[in-house]
């Protein structure tokens, strides 16, 4: 059952007897009578960990590339039309090939630049015969993105550091499925064997705190929430982080209230988030992950770009992929912003969150 942290901003306990047989966090300075080891032990320990951490969600990945296929598959239904093209390609057909795998891209959301890119690398490659029939051309596009992915967006792998606890931040506008993505996270980092303390920092939205205990409850995870309304997003991650550190949580899991990249005094907020974080531990953030709604396509573009120059995105969470024909805009991200994807939503079940694996993706949209 789920263990919930109440504190009082006003550094009074509160009187709702709702929550009163919860142990409470307070602004008080933490202690501890356990023995504290020496760091190069601890350094040595927690990387291990972490590294540990990080191959098991990868491996993971990997034995789940059917959930990847079918969550991708209206964007495979898209683009089946290419192995049309190709099934009885010839050269002298290559200009009106090209015209229609160029047309079958954008409809899939891989952008105007990375879609002439593609097309214009083939199409050379052609002229000069390399590519003699269309199974190797299928085969180079498929390379052409793999290529794109894993040079610009190589670094797929969660990274949470050096020192427990490490610390993810999750940031997004409303209706992109943040608190969601953040509650199947905590899902999925529990089952690998974190200890996952998670902190509802969407102070803003009036049912964010209840949904975040909900999936706390449900992922058998502690949360830490504000006791009084109007608080500021940034004392509940403070503390959070504060009790992560001192009870030796290994992650803590900080959802933040969504905004439009356009409110700027909303963004600023994240810059404070981000840096009452960092004055706990030091290097805190290890993770700020943007939650991208995959039906908004391209749209998402200007989003990132914001998010990014705010407070540093370290990389996209993309969910409701398996209700969109628009997954080139996977492509269409990493390329534009050299940021690499996570995570992609690709159902709604609990697992279906899943670590993003450049070839699965890759084979799923074009087999």
């Amino acid at each position: 059952m789920a263990s919930t942290t109440h504190f009082s901003l006003t550094f009074k306990p509160s009187p709702s007897p709702l929550f009163s047989s919860f142990p409470r966090t307070r602004f008080t300075p933490f202690t501890s009578s356990r023995p504290i080891a020496s760091p190069s032990k601890i350094l040595a320990s927690q990387t291990g960990f972490f590294t540990r951490l990080g191959r098991l969600i990868k491996e993971k990945a990997k034995s789940d590339v059917e959930k990847i296929f079918s969550g991708f598959s209206k964007t495979r239904d898209n683009l089946a039309v290419i192995d049309e093209l190709l099934l009885y390609w010839n050269l002298a057909d290559t200009d009106r090939v090209l015209d229609e795998l160029e047309e079958a891209l954008l409809v899939s959301d891989f952008g105007p630049r990375i879609t002439i890119k593609i097309v214009e690398s083939l199409r050379e490659d052609i002229l000069s015969g390399k590519l003699k029939s269309g199974s190797e051309i299928k085969d180079a596009l498929k390379k052409i993105v793999l290529d794109l992915l894993t040079t610009k967006g190589s670094n797929t792998e969660l990274q949470l550091g050096f020192r427990k606890p490490a610390v993810i931040m999750i940031v997004g506008v409303n209706g992109g499925g943040k608190t969601t993505s953040l509650g199947k996270l905590a899902y999925r980092l529990k089952n690998e064997g974190a200890n996952i303390l998670m902190a509802a920092g969407d102070t803003f939205r009036a049912a964010a705190s209840d949904q975040l205990e909900i999936w706390a409850e449900r992922t058998g995870c502690q949360i830490v929430v504000a006791e009084k309304e109007n608080a500021k997003a940034s004392s509940v991650l403070s503390q959070a982080v504060k009790r992560g550190k001192e009870e030796g949580f290994d992650v803590v899991l900080c959802d933040t209230s969504g905004r439009l990249h356009t409110n700027y005094s909303l963004m600023e907020e994240l810059i404070a988030c981000k840096k009452v974080v960092g004055k706990v531990i030091r290097g805190a953030p290890n993770e700020i992950l943007l939650v991208l709604d995959g039906n908004t396509g391209l749209n998402m573009l200007p989003q990132a770009r914001e998010f990014n120059e705010v407070v540093g995105i370290t990389g996209f969470i993309l969910t409701k992929l398996d209700g969109s024909a628009r997954g080139g805009c996977v492509v269409s991200v990493v390329d534009e912003l050299g940021i690499p994807v996570k995570f992609v939503g690709v159902g709604e079940g609990v697992e279906d969150l899943q670590p993003f694996d450049a070839e699965a993706f890759v084979n799923a949209i074009f087999s």
